[in-house]
């Protein structure tokens, strides 16, 4: 019984207590907003500039930026076939 506990409070702990998820990294804008204490916040959570902008525009005080952390997946560049000169 004990280590069914210890199992419990184990399990609670590793996932209140473990490393966080990357979400703030995961879209490419940001929304750079001025604090009141001097500082910025960084809201990175928009897909594209359009969607930042209602936030900033909203009287936040700040502005829309790319998000510096952001990595894109990753796209191979599609070969094009090479076409050959038809022979007479």
């Amino acid at each position: 019984m004990t280590r069914l506990i210890f199992a419990a409070v184990g399990t609670v702990a590793a996932r209140t207590c473990g490393p966080k998820s990357a979400r703030a990294y995961e879209a490419p804008w940001c929304a750079v907003i001025a604090v009141n204490t001097g500082s910025v916040y960084w809201d990175c959570q928009y897909r594209s500039f359009e969607d930042c902008r209602p936030t900033v525009l909203a009287g936040n005080r700040g502005w829309c930026n790319p998000n510096p952390y952001f990595v894109a997946g990753n796209t191979e560049p599609k070969r094009s076939k090479k076409h050959r000169a038809r022979q007479k």
